[in-house]
């Protein structure tokens, strides 16, 4: 990545001297969204209101995105204990209903908090 942008003139974080010159900061995000979601509980309970109002103080959900056996199916086991998706997640409709409750300032996830002030610098807020 790192390549290709130098390759079209444009100055990632590694290469610029100065961050207000910052064009391109690249991030990989290996985490799957699903720690995303889960590192904001207040959004998925206001999304799902049947979602366990502790959920979060659980060793299973506790470390976002050191959820173990796969994130997404930690979230669809987590919303299928409160009656949602008996058949399955539906993962479109799901990022787009806790997304839009979302708040970046109190999401517990690294990997979110990672890419965040990424943004946050490219932008210059």
């Amino acid at each position: 990545m790192e390549g290709a942008a130098k390759a079209a003139r444009l100055l990632t974080k590694s290469t610029a001297r100065t961050t207000s010159r910052v064009r391109i900061v690249n991030r990989i995000a290996v985490e799957e969204l699903e720690a995303w979601f889960l590192g904001d509980p207040d959004a998925v309970r206001i999304a799902y209101p049947r979602v366990s109002g502790t959920f979060e103080r659980r060793a299973a959900y506790r470390h976002p995105d050191a959820v173990s056996g796969g994130t997404w199916e930690a979230l669809e086991r987590l919303l299928q204990r409160a009656g949602y998706f008996p058949g399955g997640l539906a993962k479109i409709a799901t990022a787009s209903a806790i997304a839009e409750h979302m708040a970046p300032d109190r999401n517990r996830s690294p990997s979110f908090a990672m890419f965040r002030r990424a943004l946050t610098e490219l932008v210059g807020a």
